[in-house]
């Protein structure tokens, strides 16, 4: 974001504050010599020039340490001669298919001045607990081999150390460690040698490195894999990761985790953005696994391509991959499963399920930078009622605080805060303001006074509080790794220090990567020092998660552990799930933007983050009329769904673009509101399972190749499908349609063959879309202001029935604010079409606590899509009671033909058991 003029501050001060961050790099746009690549970033350059097997200090496993501890994991010691200690190593196991893998030095002699960074508060706490006892191991020939589970061994060879997870049965490997001997540790130097230089330069800063190298580097290869997917975030229009190193590759450079402020990014490249999760999932043919690194210093990560070692064959299905990161230890994970959802229930299994949010945050969200004041958000507010178009969340940017101080507001322009939540909390919205980390440094700013006082900031490497640039001018950063400082910092967030918040308004977490306007590559300085004498260099990629987590612990705090937190955060970590939702950040208003926000969003989904959007409509520039309805019409179905603009850019609200785009744009909202349930239904799933909202086609079809790596249609839930429109003036579009069974178009009810590529015409109206044949989605199809407004709406279910003339669906449904459906306070009914018979059941387990939750909202409308029209009546048991079949529209659009059996007014109240006869 651009600093915007401030026309309240002295014109001298304005004009210094204009020219001073008008000199950031933040400032501008995007620009490829500002971030530093691979052969800039010298633990890549060094790891990347070594070829396979070619390390002068291999090293081996020491037979006669290898035991089984107390705790049931096996341990052992890697060791040469060369090294000043040897590296102690740790395998357990976690069910049903995961192996644990932790290597660090061996401190017990020669101990460096510090030691290695283990990451905190990532891995649940039980993760330890559910940890199995392994077997003794069998040991022949320079091999030792233990049973991970029934059908899962591991392997370990010896000398060189190599580990390979396998198959039990057939033998076949499934991942395997070290394979190629890439294997390197550098070890902590107890001092500088002689003539040695340790510091390092980019650009005009300096990194004194004073703790040495101590990079990582080792390969994974993934076997019986087609591609491999994750590792966000970076732009991309492919779904599946492109090879960055090996022959045929053109631009080679690895994929980076680095969290940066980056922007107007590019759309296609493997250069770091926002968040990033070291995990990678591996799908081909009937088999799927993952690997995940829990470190949080920068990673680089190459994908490589068949022949980049020079050999000349390739074995079929064999991925190799090569991981570097500049710090930390070797805490990682392998996953194996049947099919790509075991392998992310287990990583979910270890870094938390996504939270449940609240209902309106499932709904649509208004923003810009900024709405200016109380009658601007007065007028936006009252522009949705006048155009007849709903949302739920209207927010506020850096512009409505006092002087970019947060947790205050700017009271010439929004003099009643309370008054003014209170006016959009009336009609069942709410609203978000934003609080980044970086705390104004100003002695008469009660905030920093406090920080400095309890010395709550970052350091930087002389012990000093680190003092940056970044919107207010010179700011520090709270020390999030410290437990103290995120309790303080949650504080902050009560009513009464928080003044004018109120129980409706939320927060929102932005530049907390962490973005430093004058720092190396607009972040904080890598030799910066952390609670626990920790350098930044080996946190970095945390510290916006630690951010995230105490903002939604404060929210937590705020509501007494009663109302469910609603957190965005821009920057991520593995396990940010836990806390709340992030988006794509500072994208651009182009059609390739759209294009690639779909891949992202899924590649988020797959790695944890199912509660993500993309800006709709760009961030940064104008987009044209034509451009914006089609990402209202893709976006309407992100998990995350907001539109969001540039301060620079035109106003973009909805109704802005002439009375037929206004209607495009409002039906593309309605279409999000009516499918409310569906999704609400389908975030419970995730917050128990972590199998995301948004999905790649394989994750439904694992078996199916042409779905591989197509990351222009996707999967909402087991049932929708859709395809976005990503070109100008496009007048046709193909859709592969995947599986046996039929999909039926959900604006009227045609259907199409499965196992097809379906080229269809384009209309301005909609983008294809489908429901899948054995599937029922509950919608809700009266349109209110917002979803406040709809929780007593009567609902309506659309079932799409399969060659068997058979579907199935479920829908859940909880007071959608709180946590008593943790108590047992909620509804889960599951809806089974058969036999011409539809049947509601309960599928709450019982005895989760002794909280109710009931409602009296009951079924109107039934939509039977594949029945034959010759229907007329059906029965509802109890009761005996006879209802109307009639044909009726898809959905309650005007002007749709009536195309579809429908059973009218069955008025059947989802909470109870009940069947439907069709006569």
């Amino acid at each position: 974001m651009d600093p915007p003029p401030r026309p309240r501050l002295l014109p001298l001060l304005r004009l210094l504050l204009l020219v001073l961050l008008a000199s950031a790099p933040a400032a501008r746009a995007w620009k490829k010599d500002e971030f530093r690549n691979c052969n800039q970033t010298p633990f890549c350059k060094r790891a990347r020039t070594r070829a396979p097997h070619s390390l002068d200090a291999p090293l081996s496993l020491d037979a006669a340490s290898l035991a089984v501890s107390p705790d049931g994991s096996l341990t052992a010691a890697l060791s040469h001669p060369s090294r000043p200690r040897p590296l102690l190593l740790r395998l357990s196991a976690l069910p049903p298919h995961a192996l644990r893998l932790q290597i660090d030095e061996d401190y017990s002699s020669n101990t460096p001045p510090h030691r290695r960074f283990h990451v905190p508060d990532v891995l649940l706490p039980d993760v330890e607990a559910r940890t199995l006892h392994l077997s003794e191991p069998k040991t022949a020939g320079g091999v030792s081999t233990f049973a991970l589970s029934s059908d899962v061994d591991v392997v370990v060879k010896h000398d060189p150390f190599e580990l390979t997870v396998r198959r039990a049965g057939s033998g076949d490997p499934v991942l395997s460690f070290n394979s190629h001997g890439l294997f390197d540790f550098e070890p902590l130097q107890e001092s500088k040698p002689e003539g040695e230089t340790w510091e390092e330069h980019f650009r005009s800063h300096t990194d004194t490195r004073p703790r040495g190298p101590q990079s990582i580097t080792f390969d994974v290869s993934f076997y019986g894999a087609d591609f491999v997917y994750g590792l966000p975030e970076h732009g991309s229009t492919s779904l599946a990761l492109r090879p960055s190193r090996g022959p045929g590759v053109e631009e080679s450079e690895p994929y980076r985790l680095f969290n940066l402020d980056v922007f107007e990014y590019l759309h296609e490249s493997p250069f770091g953005l926002y968040g990033s999760i070291p995990f990678m999932i591996a799908h081909g043919d009937g088999a799927s696994s993952g690997f995940f690194w829990l470190n949080a210093a920068e990673m680089q990560i190459d994908v490589l391509a068949p022949g980049w070692d020079g050999s000349t064959s390739t074995e079929n299905g064999q991925i190799d991959t090569l991981w570097m990161a500049e710090a930390g230890v070797v805490d990682a994970f392998f996953f194996v499963g049947s099919e790509p959802k075991d392998v992310i229930k287990q990583y979910i299994s270890v870094t938390g399920t996504p939270s449940m949010p609240q209902q309106f945050a499932v709904a649509y969200h208004q923003c810009r930078w900024n709405y200016r004041d109380e009658e601007d958000v007065a007028g936006v507010d009252s522009g949705f009622d006048e155009h007849d178009i709903p949302y739920d969340v209207l927010w506020l940017d850096i512009e409505h605080t006092d002087g970019k101080r947060y947790f205050t507001w700017d009271r010439s322009a929004f003099p009643n805060p309370e008054e003014m939540q209170r006016k959009i909390a009336d009609k069942g919205r709410k609203m978000v303001t934003i609080v980044d980390p970086h705390i104004k440094r100003d002695s008469s700013f009660h905030l920093h006074e406090e920080a400095t006082a309890k010395g709550y900031y970052v350091k930087d490497a002389t012990g000093k509080d680190f003092d940056g640039w970044c919107w207010p001018g010179a700011s520090s950063y709270p020390d999030m790794l410290n437990p103290e400082i995120r309790e303080w910092w949650a504080d902050k967030f009560s009513y009464e220090n928080y003044k004018g918040s109120t129980p409706t308004l939320y927060i929102w977490n932005d530049m907390n990567e962490p973005s430093v306007f004058n720092g190396p590559e607009v972040t904080m300085p890598r030799d910066a020092i952390h609670y626990g004498d920790v350098e930044h260099r080996e946190l970095h990629n945390a510290y916006g998660y630690y951010f995230h987590m105490a903002t939604a612990d404060g929210l937590l705090k705020r509501g007494e552990g009663k109302d469910r937190p609603f957190v965005l955060s821009r920057a991520f970590f593995a396990g940010s799930q836990r806390y709340g939702a992030v988006w794509t950040g500072d994208n651009s208003a182009d059609w390739d933007h759209l294009k690639s926000s779909i891949p992202m969003v899924l590649t988020l989904g797959l790695t944890g983050m199912t509660f993500s959007g993309a800006d709709i409509g760009g961030f940064f520039g104008n987009p044209e009329p034509d451009l914006l309805v089609r990402w209202y019409q893709v976006g309407a179905f992100y998990p995350f769904f907001r539109g969001h603009a540039h301060h620079d850019t035109r106003r973009r609200e909805p109704w802005l673009f002439g009375e037929r785009r206004t209607a495009l744009m409002r039906e593309a909202i309605h279409m999000r509101y009516s499918l409310l349930p569906y999704y609400y239904t389908l975030f419970r799933e995730a917050s128990v399972t972590g199998v995301p909202v948004l999905r790649p086609l394989w994750l439904e079809f694992p078996d199916d190749k042409e779905t591989y790596n197509n990351g222009e249609a996707f999967m909402v839930g087991p049932g929708l499908l859709a395809q976005g429109i990503y070109e100008d003036g496009q007048k046709s579009v193909s859709v592969y349609l995947p599986g046996k069974e039929l999909w039926y178009n959900l604006r009227n009810g045609s259907p199409y063959k499965g196992s097809v590529l379906h080229k269809l015409e384009v209309s301005e109206d909609s983008i294809p879309s489908f429901q899948r044949a054995g599937t029922i989605v509950p919608r809700k199809d009266r349109f209110r202001r917002s979803s406040t407004q709809m929780l007593n709406d009567p609902y309506t279910l659309v079932i799409a029935l399969n060659s068997s003339s058979a579907a199935e669906g479920e829908l859940y449904v909880d007071d959608g604010k709180s946590y008593d459906y943790q108590q047992g306070a909620f509804i889960h009914r599951r809806f089974v079409f058969a036999d011409n018979k539809l049947t509601s059941m309960n599928i709450a387990p019982k005895n989760l606590g002794n909280k109710k939750f009931s409602t009296e909202c009951v079924i109107e409308r039934i939509i039977i899509l594949g029945l034959s029209s010759g229907s007329k009546t059906a029965i509802v048991e109890p009761g005996n009671q006879e209802v109307e079949i009639e044909l009726g529209p898809i959905s309650l659009r005007s002007g749709l033909s009536s195309v579809a059996p429908t059973v009218r007014k069955p008025n059947v109240r989802v909470v109870d058991d009940w069947t439907i006869r069709i006569a």
